[in-house]
């Protein structure tokens, strides 16, 4: 299991020291640049983060990406290369944020976070995804934690046909928030699918391992809740957004990112309803079942009632009974016994207990 660090390790610092809080990435961190417009694109990894300031002031569109962010010390020295404040930095560090985006005049900062649904396992996995918009730049930083979760939008820009390549930085900012929100709905789907199966299993076949499944998937919806919510916010301050960097033909896009955010959350609210609503179908369920089974004790309770009391009565030891020296008294006694018992289960059919 990696390596966690809490928030409690920030306690009396003052702000803007960088501390990391989260999972540690293993290995060094590493860097890609790619560096695109209409007639070109090359893409490199860095080895060396003095490599930044030679393609800051460049007529292209910059695109660096960081993945792994544990070390304060590479983060510092990017803070120091594009003049990142030390705040934006220390939230970089700290992988517990909640969605949002802040202006710093020069440049955008943009945070949330990437959720996606491990098919084997069905565990639920987040990493936080940092951006900081330029004029000419974006600098995307990952955790690293479950591989490179950009990798759609690189396969996009080698398109040269692709509307990406022919424009600017705020554009790449939108495909990246776009692929975030596409996983979304994977995420949402796949849990869909599974508490399909948990009302089928709740109808046909009950159980507490049911229970344990329900609130299972109460505390992931919980947490995706958490990490999902917020994000309507960041994309609507975007779109309104009265900056420079945000052009015009960027917010008509951000508006239908808007509206798939906005679907995201209904459906998400849909199914924390369903879930809500599965433990009263389980207890529905169990008291059901309950009540057959005590229908059926009861009937076989009711029909032996009779029969205990025939049973009792000839089994008195009284010597004056003249049933005793009856020469057909057992086998009439039997066929009487098993009357009453047929007559009782031809009641119970006409009244449709059976």
């Amino acid at each position: 299991m990696p390596q966690t660090r809490k928030r409690s390790r920030k306690v009396g610092l003052a702000p803007g020291t960088l501390v990391h809080v989260g999972r540690q990435k293993p290995g060094a961190t590493g860097i890609n640049l790619i560096e695109y417009d209409g007639g070109h694109l090359e893409s490199r990894q860095l080895e060396s983060l003095s490599q930044c300031l030679l393609h800051k002031p460049a007529p292209t569109v910059t695109w660096i990406n960081v993945d792994g962010v544990s070390e304060a010390e590479v983060l510092q020295q990017f803070g120091s290369c594009y003049g990142i404040h030390p705040l934006v930095l220390e939230d970089v560090l700290a992988t517990d944020q909640r969605p949002k985006a802040e202006e710093y005049g020069e440049y955008l900062y943009v945070v949330l976070k990437m959720i996606t649904l491990d098919e084997a396992s069905g565990e639920i996995k987040t990493e936080q995804v940092s951006m900081v918009l330029g004029d000419n730049y974006l600098i995307s930083f990952q955790e690293g934690l479950d591989g490179d979760v950009f990798q759609p939008v690189r396969l996009r820009l080698k398109n040269e046909k692709s509307r990406l390549r022919t424009s600017g930085p705020d554009a790449l900012l939108h495909a990246l928030l776009d692929l975030i929100v596409d996983n979304y709905f994977l995420v949402l789907e796949g849990l869909a699918e599974r508490i399909e199966d948990i009302e089928n299993e709740l109808i046909d076949n009950p159980a507490p391992s049911t229970v344990h499944a329900i609130y299972r998937m109460k505390r992931e919806m919980l947490f995706l809740h958490k990490g999902v919510w917020p994000l309507r916010e960041v994309v609507g301050s975007l779109q309104r957004r009265d900056s420079p960097l945000m052009k015009d033909a960027t917010v008509i896009y951000l508006r239908d990112l808007y509206d798939h955010t906005v679907q995201v959350l209904d459906t998400m609210e849909t199914l924390r309803d369903t879930l809500s609503g599965m433990l009263d179908i389980y207890l529905s369920s169990v008291s059901n079942r309950l009540n057959e089974v005590m229908k059926v004790l009861t009937i076989i309770a009711t029909i032996f009632m009779p029969l205990s009391f025939l049973v009792g009565w000839y089994g008195m030891n009284f010597k004056n009974m003249p049933e005793y020296d009856a020469r057909y008294g057992y086998p009439a006694l039997l066929l009487v016994m098993a009357g009453i018992a047929g007559g009782m289960l031809v009641y119970f059919r006409r009244k449709r207990w059976l």
